[in-house]
């Protein structure tokens, strides 16, 4: 927990998120990074479904503050639900909230995602709803069910670490949903700290919404988990076209080509742009073992074990030094 808690940290560092965003390609990034542009990302989403992988995407973005950023950011996205419609490829988008002004007004969010979604529905993509940390959680929820009255096309993420995560399942159980463990700091009072628990929340609302919902994306690189979920399957004849596996781009890439390989529905998160630092050290909090599972080593050979552990640390001292 004190190696989770550490990565959190750090994914909440502006100073350090900065940095990363000016240094962090000439180190390595675009091992997790799918491209820092549309252009390099369709060209990566098209090697994927060259293996029958599909994508989800996500325009990544930390820290906004003014509706300006918010604009450009919901602009941007615009233009990857065109290039996915242009280009024919099998994807569709994840957005977070926050990123298109959540924290800055409600209403001034909620039209940019209805902009998003209602391009996307007339393209027939679908638009997935990341959920961020408990303090945004019950407004983001409240928008997915205001739009999906228009829509048909919106889904969300359930995270096992919450307590209410089981009210919240049965709630969307009619809606797409990719369940996961969560990546935030979160208090006592709202969610749980010890991983089994997490662990034995994530298999039972798995499992919950295999049976009874709508289909199911289950994120996770635990082979255990994956090895639980096939049993599960073939124990209880769900199809395999009522859920997926998904999997972070760059992270056990032979066992996403298997899986796909056996049949089974396979996406990758596919996160693109510059400002990857937040995004990877929350991937770090969920699971530190995620660093050992990178195809490509995102920092030199010559770095400090600690230092690559740490990510940020070594981001930063890469800074201090540029400045002296």
């Amino acid at each position: 927990m004190l190696l989770r808690d550490f990565f959190i940290q750090l994914s909440e560092n502006q100073l350090l998120n900065s940095a990363a965003k000016k240094y962090g390609l000439k180190l390595g990034a675009q091992s997790v990074v799918a491209g820092t542009n549309i252009e390099e990302t369709i060209a990566s989403i098209k090697e994927l479904n060259a293996h029958n992988i599909s994508c989800t995407v996500d325009n990544l973005g930390e820290f906004v503050s003014s509706k300006e950023e918010a604009t450009a950011a919901k602009d941007k996205i615009l233009s990857v639900v065109e290039a996915i419609h242009e280009n024919e490829v099998k994807a569709h988008i994840s957005l977070k909230p926050s990123q298109l002004g959540l924290d800055i007004d409600v209403d001034f969010c909620y039209d940019n995602l209805y902009e998003i979604v209602e391009k996307a529905a007339a393209y027939d993509i679908f638009v997935n709803f990341d959920m961020e940390d408990f303090g945004r959680l019950q407004t983001s929820f409240d928008m997915v069910e205001e739009l999906s009255k228009t829509f048909n096309n919106v889904g969300t993420v359930i995270q096992s670490y919450f307590y209410r995560a089981k009210d919240d399942i049965e709630k969307f159980k009619d809606y797409r949903l990719r369940i996961v463990k969560g990546a935030y700091k979160e208090p006592v009072e709202v969610a749980y700290q010890d991983k089994l628990d997490i662990d034995l929340n994530f298999i039972e609302l798995i499992e919950y919404h295999l049976l009874h919902g709508k289909f199911t994306s289950i994120a996770t690189h635990d082979h255990n988990i994956i090895a639980h979920v096939k049993r599960f399957v073939a124990d209880h004849n769900i199809p395999l076209d009522k859920f997926e596996f998904q999997m972070l781009y760059g992270f056990r890439t032979d066992m996403q080509k298997e899986l796909a390989k056996e049949g089974y529905n396979f996406c990758v998160y596919v996160p693109f742009g510059e400002d990857w630092y937040g995004y990877f050290m929350r991937r770090l909090a969920e699971r530190p073992q995620n660093l050992n599972l990178v195809t490509k080593q995102v920092f030199t050979k010559k770095t400090n074990t600690v230092l690559a552990v740490a990510a940020g640390a070594f981001v930063l001292g890469r800074l201090t030094k540029r400045n002296k």
